[in-house]
């Protein structure tokens, strides 16, 4: 049953353990950027960002890309751009990560010709990781703890502005907790429900909210302590979710490195079988039940039960994947790499 299924839904492909196996397209960006910031909008446009201030957005699906980001001074030249949300060839928000001013938000209304900074961070202790949109309007961001909780901003205009969000209903963070902006993953948001994902600390958690204001926490499984937790976590519905991390400094880790919940992350149950080793981005497949992906240094794995069993399925290096409506799903990370494969 398992490999039909395989054959199913991936078609025609090399065969690995008797699975049929999907295969990544690598396409020239003509860049040597480290892109963790990916944003398909479609099978034909998306958006990556990463080091040096480079931002790249293609509308031919991926055979070619132009050069779209923000003038910077030669002071702001070494940006890195590690989060970006699009929902056009036109229209996208793209964050920058550091401390202090260098925790920004860029918005554009034309493609990437111009380009306005509607934020920039003035408390010292912050450390922004993360963007997230449930809609076209209404978007947060994530820092590192600020005064003992995860920093929330948020945005009812698109990202033409931003508030800081009150802590009040924030459950405290632990000492060293953290935020990880690897793929942008660390916060997301699936049916009016935000979550966020944090290491750091022993083991990874992941904090829930339905209206990102009201805040809870969770254990998860996956192991953490200092570079390690939940680098990503993705809800299909309001209730089943994965969240996939590891420790980025033994990418070859390949336990307590996963796990999945059907309650929407009140609880989590480690996988049965992990991906590959440790994972900075996940996505779930848009139209095919139960199917998501995950990708790090080391590889890609699917699963096709929700997050219970991972497969490998490749071992080039990604930091952050997404799939689209086709499903058509986007690929990106070091060495200007970007990749994309269609399942069908």
């Amino acid at each position: 049953m398992t490999h039909l299924l395989w054959s199913l839904v991936l078609g025609a492909g090399a065969l690995v353990n008797g699975l049929v196996t999907p295969t990544w397209k690598l396409l020239s960006t003509e860049s040597d950027a480290r892109f963790r910031g990916l944003a398909p909008v479609s099978d034909r446009i998306a958006w990556v960002a990463g080091t040096s201030g480079t931002v790249l957005r293609t509308v031919d699906g991926g055979r070619t890309w132009a050069s779209v980001g923000p003038p910077l001074s030669d002071e702001d030249a070494t940006l890195e751009f590690r989060d970006v949300e699009a929902w056009s060839a036109d229209r996208a928000v793209i964050l920058s990560i550091g401390e202090g001013n260098s925790s920004r938000v860029y918005l554009t209304s034309d493609g990437g010709a111009s380009w306005e900074q509607t934020f920039t961070n003035e408390e010292p202790t912050a450390f922004y990781d993360c963007i997230a949109f449930e809609s076209p309007r209404h978007g947060m961001a994530m820092s590192d703890p600020v005064d003992g909780k995860v920093r929330l901003i948020e945005t009812h205009d698109g990202g033409a502005s931003w508030d800081i969000v009150d802590s009040g209903d924030m459950p405290p963070a632990r000492e060293g907790e953290s935020g990880f902006a690897a793929s942008g993953t660390c916060l997301t948001t699936t049916a009016g429900r935000w979550y966020i994902g944090s290491g750091g600390v022993e083991p990874g958690r992941v904090f829930r909210s339905a209206d990102g204001h009201h805040w809870d926490v969770s254990n998860t499984s996956i192991a953490g302590g200092d570079g390690s937790g939940v680098f990503s976590v993705q809800f299909r519905d309001a209730k089943n979710g994965i969240a996939v991390g590891g420790n980025y400094s033994f990418p070859t880790g390949v336990i307590d490195n996963a796990a999945w919940s059907n309650d929407g992350g009140k609880t989590w149950i480690p996988s049965t079988s992990f991906p590959g080793g440790y994972r900075s981005g996940s996505t779930w497949v848009p139209g095919l039940y139960n199917i998501a992906l995950a990708v790090g240094p080391t590889g890609s794995d699917l699963t096709l039960d929700g997050g219970r069993k991972w497969h490998v399925f490749d071992n080039g290096s990604f930091d952050s994947v997404e799939c689209v409506k086709g499903p058509v799903c986007w690929a990106s990370g070091e060495q200007g790499r970007v990749a994309r494969l269609t399942l069908t």
